[in-house]
């Protein structure tokens, strides 16, 4: 079982291919032949609407109204759009990806929004569409309804044709923009994916400063202030001592929870030494034994080498909890500009993102940065996941300092 979740663009083509037409009528073709029959009262509204709104904007630009007015009506457009992809995608099985919306919220005022609706390109090319498809839907309409009779044996396949021509369409004027515009939803997702990481990271945080060290410093404060108070009443005996020892004992445990909370956040062993040292120290807690290979000519930019060591982190966890491995390794080596992870143990494998093992969140984090995430975990194992980051150089705290000043 092999699962990728990937942070790079997902393609339409080849994923919405239908099956090659054939003489006999299945339902792909009868969902086709629906297409084409519909084409003609669908144009018509489109191009009445576009006729009606747009033209009567464009010569009201005289006057004050014309300009909103032309806005709404690219708007409105906007929504026809919506409606033609989804008719292609239930009737044709075209896959477009919806545009993002347009952030007119809080934008600079009311004309900084209309200049906005006005130079929309999602909008323009939607019109442009509605323009072109009452000829079209004419022609096809006609086309289909007298082969329906005349020509049925040979339909399936001048439905296929005509419909190509739907498809080229379809993806030509209603797809998102460009490249850019199909990045933007993508930052759009992954910013929401980095602050619920945040939140549950401060939360976290938060939990175990509350149930660990706080609750040991609150024990140790109540042990003092005890003991203080036998000391004033004269009772320095055996009691007051043992009160000591154990107010001892707990100082120590709330320092050594205090390590653990800091080597959770950002362990010093990274920031010192790189990421090696940091993921043999982790290694070493592993109740497997695990070889680790790092073999990187320089450390990365600080923010991917904390990703690259929480990652390894977690993935060691789940060896030691869930794997019932008798060894396991890590190797880290940079490819390019990719910076490449692989945790590998023979444990009972079965690992999925939807195990309950955190692996759907590491899986999120990696894709907010522009990373990939693999995971071949066959039953039986063994187990293999793959995570790539992309490289960037590190800048040093004397260059940054430097570019400051």
């Amino acid at each position: 079982m092999t699962e990728r979740i990937l942070a790079a663009d997902t393609s339409d083509g080849g994923t919405d291919r239908p099956p090659p037409a054939r003489f006999a009528y299945d339902r792909h073709t009868w969902k086709e032949i629906a297409h084409l029959l519909a084409n003609l009262p669908v144009s018509l509204v489109g191009f009445t609407y576009v006729v009606t709104v747009l033209f009567t904007g464009a010569f009201l630009t005289l006057t004050v109204i014309g300009f909103p007015l032309l806005a709404a009506g690219l708007l409105g457009a906007r929504q026809l759009g919506k409606l033609e992809r989804g008719r292609a995608r239930g009737l044709l099985g075209v896959r477009i990806d919806e545009p993002s919306p347009l952030p007119l919220r809080g934008r600079g005022g009311f004309f900084a929004q209309l200049w906005m609706a006005l130079k929309d390109p999602v909008g323009w090319r939607t019109v442009l569409y509605e323009f072109m498809r009452l000829p079209w839907g004419v022609l096809t309409f006609t086309i289909t309804l007298v082969s329906l009779f005349v020509l049925w044996p040979v339909l399936p396949y001048i439905a296929r044709g005509l419909t190509n021509a739907d498809r080229a369409m379809v993806r030509g004027l209603l797809s998102p923009s460009d490249e850019l515009e199909r990045r933007i939803a993508e930052l759009e997702s992954d910013r929401g994916v980095v602050v619920d990481t945040a939140a549950a990271d401060l939360r976290r945080i938060e939990r175990d400063l509350h149930d660990g060290a706080q609750a040991r410093l609150v024990n140790l404060a109540m042990g003092l202030g005890l003991a203080k108070e036998k000391l004033l009443e004269g009772q320095a005996d055996e009691t007051v001592a043992a009160m000591v020892d154990e107010a001892h004992g707990e100082v120590k445990l709330a320092l050594q929870e205090l390590r653990d909370l800091a080597r959770g956040i950002h362990p010093a062993v990274l920031t010192d030494r790189g990421l090696d040292a940091a993921l043999s120290s982790v290694a070493s807690r592993c109740t497997v034994p695990v070889k680790v290979t790092a073999d990187l000519p320089m450390r990365p930019a600080a923010a991917i080498e904390g990703i690259a060591y929480f990652t390894v982190s977690e993935l060691l966890q789940n060896v030691s909890k869930h794997s019932g491995a008798r060894s396991a390794s890590v190797d880290v080596w940079r490819s390019d500009n990719r910076l490449l992870i692989q945790v590998w143990d023979d444990g009972r494998g079965g690992a999925a993102l939807n195990g309950g093992t955190g692996m759907a969140g590491l899986a999120d984090r990696l894709g907010a940065v522009d990373g990939l995430f693999v995971i071949d975990s066959p039953v039986g194992g063994p187990t293999t996941i793959t995570a790539e980051l992309p490289w960037r150089d590190r800048v040093e705290q004397a260059e940054q300092a430097e570019q400051v000043e």
